[in-house]
């Protein structure tokens, strides 16, 4: 981390898990846990829990986000939120373009685009997801493929939008296995997204960004993550449900 350039934040993305009493109960263990953090904390919950989560989460350090948003204001979407819906339910973050998302529920690189801009032009933080699935590593196009998925989410994103971005980079086959990218891996895929960041709009505004790294991120190898350089924290998935390791993460990248 280069804390005197950029922000550190640490997202749990709880995925399909917690009812809202099991969110409010959650946060309320966490709140006393994290409330010292020198970075940003941030949980980014169901949909149904936003309400509970919230509410639970006043007064405390910790900042509540979706885990998405629809591209368009309104209309005849079923199932889908909008950016002024997840605003109004006092969300200030949101989770754009997960690999799960992409995979499960056939996102594209211009789908996410397309709420990427949803969110930052309603004025809520983007938090958006790119990175590779282990044949795409084992071909050698790691370092293409993640210029190449920034660069399309941050299309028609303005210079001072990307102040409301954070990267988060997750390699495909490190989520929900298990298997962590080596800290030097870490290092090198948030590097490639600050990179074609760089090229999209300067080496000084790249330096500002907040890259994440979010594949497997946990409470035994969070310490070293966040030592590397181009490491800002990270995206939180099955740790983020437990109170005491979720801290762990935190104190890690306030150090």
């Amino acid at each position: 981390m280069k804390k005197e350039l950029r922000r550190a934040v640490i997202a749990g993305n709880w995925k399909m898990n917690n009812t809202p009493s099991q969110a409010k109960a959650l946060i309320e263990e966490m709140k006393p846990l994290v409330k010292d953090a020198d970075c940003d904390v941030v949980l980014c919950v169901p949909f149904i829990d936003i309400p509970a989560a919230v509410e639970a989460a006043k007064g405390s350090n910790i900042k509540i986000g979706a885990e998405n948003i629809h591209f368009k204001a309104s209309g005849a979407y079923t199932g889908e939120i909008s950016a002024d819906m997840l605003k109004e339910a006092g969300v200030e973050y949101v989770v754009v373009g997960h690999s799960e998302r992409r995979q499960y529920f056939a996102e594209t690189d211009q789908t996410v685009n397309l709420r990427t801009l949803a969110a930052v032009n309603a004025g809520l933080k983007a938090i958006v997801c790119v990175g590779e699935t282990l044949e795409q590593r084992e071909l050698g196009y790691t370092e293409t493929l993640l210029k190449y998925q920034t660069k399309m989410a941050l299309t028609n994103v303005t210079k001072e939008q990307l102040k409301n971005i954070i990267i988060a980079y997750e390699p495909v086959w490190a989520i929900g296995t298990g298997v962590t990218a080596t800290a030097d891996q870490a290092d090198e895929g948030n590097g490639f997204c600050r990179a074609a960041i760089a090229e999209a709009y300067g080496e000084d505004v790249a330096q500002t960004v907040t890259v994440q790294y979010g594949g497997s991120m946990n409470a035994k190898n969070a310490e070293e993550l966040v030592a590397k350089v181009n490491v800002d924290g990270g995206l939180i998935g099955g740790a983020s449900l437990k109170a005491e390791d979720f801290s762990i993460i935190v104190k890690a990248a306030s150090k």
